[in-house]
């Protein structure tokens, strides 16, 4: 029963490094602290598992990382919405943000009017990203540079935002 002990204490020693590790993951206090719980109870759950000879501190932290990751994908998953509709910029606009008023169908309206008088160069690559392509497929299928996409992608909004910046 001296193992038990012995890992329940590094464990326990480790609960200020994991509370660290946890925050600057998840930049926020209350998650920082709910991960923090979920790898020690996840650590204490597969201490069968633990291999005396294996880095401990590098073991629990691995726990950590990968929880973090896992809860962010289905975050992830569960937050993606299918949008059928045929007016490609409803996408990424969150289902309470008004799109269905009158005042949300207007300012689509004028997106769609302030983007029809972008050149070819930046409406393109700018409507292919809101339809969901990622920077490297939008460069891979119009043959320009990543840094390219990325910077014409970053001036079509800055200048969207400075013609509608009635909207924000």
């Amino acid at each position: 029963m001296n193992t038990n002990n012995n890992f329940q204490e590094r464990l326990i020693g480790l609960q200020g490094n994991l509370l660290s590790f946890a925050y600057q993951l998840t930049s926020n206090r209350e998650q920082a602290e709910d991960l923090l719980q979920e790898t020690t109870l996840k650590a204490l759950d597969n201490e069968a598992k633990y291999v005396d000879n294996v880095n401990f501190k590098g073991w629990i932290f691995t726990i950590m990382r990968n929880i973090f990751i896992n809860n962010y994908r289905q975050q992830v998953r569960q937050a993606t919405v299918v949008d059928r509709s045929e007016d490609l910029y409803h996408i990424n606009i969150s289902q309470d943000s008004g799109i269905d008023s009158p005042e949300g169908t207007y300012a689509v309206k004028e997106i769609t009017k302030a983007l029809a008088c972008f050149s070819d160069e930046y409406r393109v690559p700018f409507s292919m990203y809101v339809a969901g392509y990622k920077y490297n497929e939008i460069a891979d299928k119009l043959g320009l540079p990543l840094g390219t996409i990325k910077s014409r992608i970053f001036f079509a909004r800055k200048r969207l935002r400075s013609e509608l910046g009635d909207y924000q």
